[in-house]
């Protein structure tokens, strides 16, 4: 078997309400490998958000350790975990988070020149990428000028146009209708599973993580495998 992407082991989070301790994550383990999908399936309040936010080093972890291409991280400094993040980790959220006054090229284009791309190499892999959606035509549009399926799937393509090795997102078809939210699914697993991206992907919606390739769930502070 290849080796893993993502590598969780013995994940523990916690936070402080005034004397008591609150204990969100006790002991997480999970591995994810190049293109395979994992579905995410836990009720609001479990700790889907902080588990992902752990796993893309958004959000340090209390105990435990993170394995990123087979890479420590809880000893590297901050820096070190913004490189690292930049360079192998792509995030898509609920909201699409576009840049409202950039176009849709200009918000794909944009995170490949602040890792070092130059702009017409970061604006042709934009397009490419917005081609590959289907989404070619609409490249001059701004984020106002598109439809909720639409100003998702560019934030896809954001997500991914640093060619990243892990895919994190947290309710990516959440503000969808069930029509729009199937298809940005299945593009979204179509681009995982065509580039080799490993993907975690929260969702409550049990239809669409059944296309998933294994679905977790969290209780009482671990993961668990569902059938």
């Amino acid at each position: 078997m290849s080796e893993a992407v993502l590598e969780l082991r013995s994940i523990a989070r916690h936070y402080r309400e005034g004397e008591a301790r609150l204990d969100i994550l006790m002991d997480i383990n999970l591995s994810i490998y190049p293109g395979e999908t994992v579905a995410l399936l836990a009720p609001s309040g479990a700790g889907k958000s902080t588990l992902l936010h752990i796993a893309g080093l958004l959000e340090r972890q209390d105990g435990g350790e993170v394995l990123i291409a087979n890479a420590p991280t809880s000893r590297m400094s901050d820096a070190e975990r913004t490189r690292l993040r930049r360079a192998t980790v792509g995030f898509i959220y609920q909201f699409h988070h576009l840049l409202p006054e950039f176009s849709a090229l200009e918000n794909v284009a944009l995170p490949q020149m602040i890792n070092g791309l130059s702009g017409n190499e970061a604006r042709l892999r934009a397009q490419q990428l917005l081609d590959y959606l289907r989404l070619g035509p609409r490249a001059s549009h701004r984020p106002s000028e598109l439809s909720g399926g639409e100003q998702q799937r560019v934030a896809i393509a954001r997500a991914v146009a640093n060619a990243p090795h892990l895919l994190l997102a947290d309710e990516p078809t959440g503000n969808l209708d069930p029509r729009t939210a199937e298809h940005v699914f299945g593009t979204l697993l179509a681009l995982a599973r065509s580039t080799g991206l490993a993907a975690l992907i929260a969702t409550h919606n049990l239809e669409l993580a059944k296309q998933m390739d294994r679905r977790v769930t969290l209780r009482d502070g671990r993961v668990e495998l569902l059938s």
